[in-house]
């Protein structure tokens, strides 16, 4: 097992967000946390790659128990792509990259740091952005820099937290697809993801968080069931299969809205 989740649990201020959390991740895999907002996938995601500390319950990696793991033997271990990233500073492109090696480095980045950074850029695909300002760039941009960072590390784990939310379709498509690739060759990623379609397509393994605690579908093999879907989400879901695969729509009700005023309304800007 890549990972182990024994008996997890965590709150802030007394109050819960994860409670008796246990799963298992096999090498090589992509697992795909699903559940609201709130629900605790950023916490536990936090949990797991070092960043917060269980109230209870035990974390191991790769074999080790996570607490033991100094920081740079974590860092070798574990990459984390946080769903929001603050520029401070305005490094290049490049630069942000290669403080993904800083696990490796002892006094600054050598030729074959340098070599892994610009690997991780031509993966990614950003090459091109490589001698640009960080803080210049848009959100999705930022979000493939910092992806490529998380590469630079060359973990055996890798943890995103809501990786394609500022990305256009194109984008998510091409992440996911890397992801997938890396997992075929050996690399182990869990990541938090919003929508149910596109975590059927790309997932080996589906965690499911409702109200703090584990959900287990009743269909393991197709945990895609329209009434279980609708209680983890709280909103009316239909599943249909299209070749073998989920398609998933919320159910909307025929209901019309009352008639009202024609045009549009008259907004009064006089001051006053």
């Amino acid at each position: 097992m890549a990972v182990i989740v024994d008996d997890v649990t965590f709150g802030y201020h007394q109050r819960p967000v994860l409670q008796n959390v246990s799963f298992e991740i096999d090498q090589g895999r992509l697992a795909i946390l699903l559940g609201r907002n709130g629900s605790g996938k950023s916490t536990l995601i936090k949990i797991i790659a070092g960043l917060l500390s269980a109230v209870s319950g035990t974390i191991r990696v790769m074999g080790r128990e996570l607490k033991v793991l100094r920081s740079a033997e974590r860092a070798k271990t574990i990459g984390y792509l946080p769903q929001f990233h603050q520029p401070v500073f305005q490094y290049s492109v490049e630069d942000v990259v290669l403080t993904g090696r800083v696990a490796y480095i002892w006094n600054a980045p050598g030729h074959s740091d340098r070599q892994i950074a610009q690997r991780a850029l031509q993966t990614v695909g950003i090459e091109h952005l490589r001698d640009r300002p960080y803080t210049e760039l848009s959100g999705g941009e930022r979000q493939l820099v910092m992806f490529a960072r998380v590469l630079a590390q060359e973990p055996d784990i890798i943890l995103l937290d809501e990786p394609v939310s500022h990305l256009d379709l194109a984008n998510q498509i091409q992440l996911l697809t890397m992801l997938k690739r890396m997992t075929q060759a050996g690399c182990t990623v869990l990541a938090a993801l919003h929508d149910p379609n596109i975590a059927s397509r790309f997932g080996d393994q589906f965690i499911f968080l409702k109200n703090s605690r584990i959900a287990s579908p009743p269909n393991r093999e197709f945990p895609w069931d329209s009434d279980f879907l609708s209680s983890i989400y709280s909103v009316q879901l239909e599943t249909i299969r299209s070749n073998g695969k989920p398609l998933i729509f919320p159910v909307l009700e025929n209901t019309q809205l009352p008639p009202g005023p024609k045009g549009p309304p008259s907004i009064d800007l006089t001051p006053s």
